[in-house]
């Protein structure tokens, strides 16, 4: 057996109600001097909320507003003002594009990070991981990380302001990890990997079991346990089974469409989601099981019920001629893509007539889906 690098947890994860306050003091050993960044409006208040409780605490920290998803001007121009400042930590408080900006600025700069999710829409805040994007939002590529976050904060409270729709995209990523990682290394022989897959599928059964609930419900009990399972619980996944436990094709082909423009841009999640229904279809393509067909209509009815995107039609593309979806399906078959992984042979036909397949709503589901 080779030797096998993982990055599984954040040194230190602090959940629950009031999570924030309870971990001031744990920051305060961390960092005396963080570069606190984020981007959304909607978010603002909180973040600043977060700066003024850090000062009562004696932290003196530098606020960083990003101006684009997690891309490299950003990262170059946190880079410089974090240098100049002298700031010892970054504090990334934000949604997944933020969270990477900050895991990847603090490992150029080989200072400490802690992340404060602001929604259950991923899992960026627990990974060793960041995806860079250009500054209009398409995908480029993914950069490993030394290590997990130093600290990963998840507070109850923050959390629960977040919008429905950022915890049902959470919930169409998080359930990706079983459909992809069961088509791509359930015949490992590693341990770890066998554990990482299991906890998915286990992590699906809690999802299908309290995903409506807690979407309809941020005070419930299976609110608890859908957006930690969504935010912490997919990362251990990921850092246990490693890279190729980690993406099949849904994840692939959310890189390809995010190279599209859209009349309103989808999260990161929805994209993933619509990209797992035609990761099914190209298995049930391919296979002579009736199981996939099977858990393709099961997540229809899902993702229906939490208004996330089934069709062509409700991703809301600008363009949906057919060059348009070709330039998505080259860029996720490309020679390095993950997509490759797939225990089957795929070309960008193979691709294109999966998606469009989707063309619009499917006629069994009873839930107009719409991207609001």
């Amino acid at each position: 057996m080779f030797i096998n690098n993982h990055s599984i947890s954040p040194a230190k994860v602090v959940r629950g109600k009031g999570a924030w306050i309870k971990s001031l003091d744990l920051i305060t050993k961390i960092c005396h001097r963080p570069l606190i960044i984020g981007r959304s409006n909607s978010t603002k208040k909180i973040r600043s909320s977060l700066k003024k409780d850090l000062f009562l605490k004696g932290i003196k920290s530098i606020s960083l507003e990003l101006d684009h998803d997690c891309c490299e001007l950003d990262i170059q121009n946190a880079y410089l003002i974090a240098k100049e400042n002298n700031c010892d930590g970054i504090i990334a408080a934000g949604g997944g594009k933020v969270l990477d900006a900050g895991k990847l600025i603090a490992d150029i700069l080989c200072i400490n990070c802690i992340t404060v999710p602001l929604s259950a829409s991923t899992c960026a805040g627990w990974t060793a991981l960041s995806n860079i994007y250009t500054p209009d939002g398409k995908f480029i590529k993914d950069v490993t990380l030394k290590s997990c976050p130093n600290l990963l904060i998840f507070d109850h409270t923050i959390v629960r302001e977040a919008p429905p729709r950022t915890l049902a995209s959470g919930m169409a990523d998080a359930v990706a990890k079983w459909y992809e990682s069961s088509l791509t290394s359930s015949t490992s022989q590693d341990g770890f990997v066998q554990q990482a897959v299991q906890m998915a599928r286990v992590l699906r059964d809690q999802l299908f079991l309290n995903g409506y609930q807690a979407f309809l419900d941020p005070l419930s009990n299976s609110w608890e346990t859908v957006a930690e399972g969504c935010a912490l619980t997919a990362g251990i996944i990921g850092g246990l089974g490693g890279a190729k436990c980690r993406t099949a094709a849904a994840h692939p082909i959310h890189n390809g469409l995010t190279q599209l423009a859209y009349k309103n841009k989808p999260l990161h999640g929805e994209l993933v989601g619509f990209g797992l229904l035609v990761q099914l279809q190209l298995e049930e393509k391919n296979s002579k099981s009736q199981l996939p067909k099977q858990a393709k209509s099961q997540l229809i009815d899902f993702f229906s019920q939490l208004n996330l995107p089934i069709s062509i039609e409700s991703i809301c593309l600008k363009n949906t001629s057919s060059n348009e979806l070709h330039k998505a399906c080259k860029f996720a078959c490309d020679e390095n893509s993950d997509i490759n992984q797939l225990p089957f042979p795929i070309n960008q036909k193979d691709l294109f007539e999966a998606i469009k397949s989707f063309q619009s709503l499917p006629t069994c589901s009873e839930t107009k889906v719409n991207n609001t």
